[in-house]
């Protein structure tokens, strides 16, 4: 455990925003975890638990502990007939152990390569992508309580997964220090490739029968070719959740407008392109301070530099009364404010 003072979190967050923690703790095991518990001051004082920062928006600066997971490892727990366990440290970068998974002959999370983040972040946010979600590859995470300092291991009904959700955003959020994450990569592999996108890239090039690494760099080309580099541009991803609506309210945006994307889904409802209400209102390359609509990807909002997150906000709050006003849909954001 290593204790700082005054840590300036914009090289932590992906949006580069400025914030400062009065204090940062970085952790390196469970062992680590329970001595934050245990510690005189540290212990009673909120906590803020932080990952990659791919998924925060930071307004203000940080009175509360912050937590920085950087716990490491990673190993193959074991192989039978249905399948590979696969575990890693909250800390590993999310698109390193994808792309280590493939290269150690495991296939199952391709179609979730490039997201940004750490492991420990992905339970969180349920991450998902090109008709993939965690969920559907998760077996179990361990993770300490902030409260009594107790290991314990969570199979996936106690964490509650729903669209971009989780109970780690509701009443495990600031109590609940995720450490390790294991997945289940089924056998025998079968690809999933029922997206609009990747159907192209089957129709491009020919391949009918994608390996996994195939279908990892297909992946890996489209969300570069929408989505910019937080390296390059400040940025969370998508910033706002794919709206999810009822066949009778999808026939009605239908009729007002013909053109809208949208994505039946196996429950019944229909999944709205959050992406596309907000082109069609017009929003795609606007700024507002120096916070913007990307113009590749109108669904992801960038710094143009030196933003700061109330910029952020007052841009999305915008955004949504425009979407609201047009389609009658509440646009909910996908990163966490604080």
């Amino acid at each position: 455990m290593r204790i700082e003072s005054g840590v300036s979190l914009k090289p932590y967050n992906t949006f580069g925003l400025p914030a400062v923690a009065h204090t940062l703790v970085r952790v390196e095991s469970d062992a680590d975890v329970r001595q934050v518990v245990d510690h005189p001051q540290l212990g009673r004082a909120p906590k803020f638990i932080l990952g990659g920062g791919s998924n925060i928006v930071l307004t203000r600066d940080m009175p509360q502990v912050v937590i920085k997971v950087e716990v490491m490892g990673r190993r193959l727990v074991e192989e039978h007939a249905r399948g590979w366990i696969v575990e890693a440290g909250a800390g590993e970068n999310w698109h390193e152990f994808v792309m280590w998974t493939l290269a150690q002959g495991l296939p199952g999370l391709e179609n979730l390569a490039l997201i940004p983040g750490t492991v420990g972040a992905a339970p969180v946010q349920n991450i998902g992508a090109y008709g993939v979600e965690l969920q559907d590859r998760f077996d179990s995470l361990d993770a300490v309580d902030l409260v009594t300092g107790r290991s314990h291991t969570l199979r996936a009904a106690l964490c509650a997964f729903g669209y971009r959700d989780s109970e780690f955003k509701h009443s495990l959020a600031g109590r609940s220090v995720i450490t390790r994450v294991r997945f289940f990569l089924p056998k025998p592999w079968q690809p999933v490739l029922g997206y609009l996108e990747l159907e192209r890239k089957v129709a491009e090039t020919g391949i009918t029968q994608p390996s996994p690494q195939q279908i990892a760099d297909w992946v890996i080309a489209i969300r570069r070719a929408k989505l910019p580099d937080p390296a390059q541009i400040g940025n969370a991803g998508s910033f706002f959740k794919n709206p999810v609506v009822t066949p009778e309210q999808c026939r009605d945006i239908i009729g007002r407008d013909p053109e809208i994307v949208h994505y039946p889904m196996p429950d019944g409802s229909v999944k709205l392109a959050a992406g596309w209400m907000i082109d069609a209102c017009g929003w795609k390359g606007k700024t507002v301070g120096k916070a913007g609509v990307y113009e590749k990807q109108a669904l992801v909002l960038v710094n143009r530099g030196g933003a700061i997150g109330s910029e952020v906000m007052t841009l999305a709050r915008a955004i949504q009364e425009s979407v609201y006003g047009r389609f009658g849909i509440r646009l909910e954001p996908e990163p966490v404010v604080v």
